[in-house]
């Protein structure tokens, strides 16, 4: 069995392009210490023409009875 976490990374709109509003690749090596596997990213797509105002990093762990 697994357990899920899902981390809402929110994004900052400029006039060129969107960025995160923080580093996604620290989070990411944050989790993996802490012995959770990146599983996915998922961006939601909820801003103007189509762009996501955040995305969501998935990640799993095995969990142990």
């Amino acid at each position: 069995m697994y357990e899920y976490e899902f981390v809402k990374i929110e994004l900052k709109s400029g006039f060129i392009k969107t960025k995160p509003k923080q580093d996604y690749k620290e989070i990411i090596t944050e989790y993996a210490k802490n012995g959770w596997r990146f599983k996915q990213i998922f961006a939601h797509v909820t801003g103007a023409y189509g762009t996501p105002q955040y995305f969501e990093l998935i990640f799993e762990k095995e969990v142990n009875d």
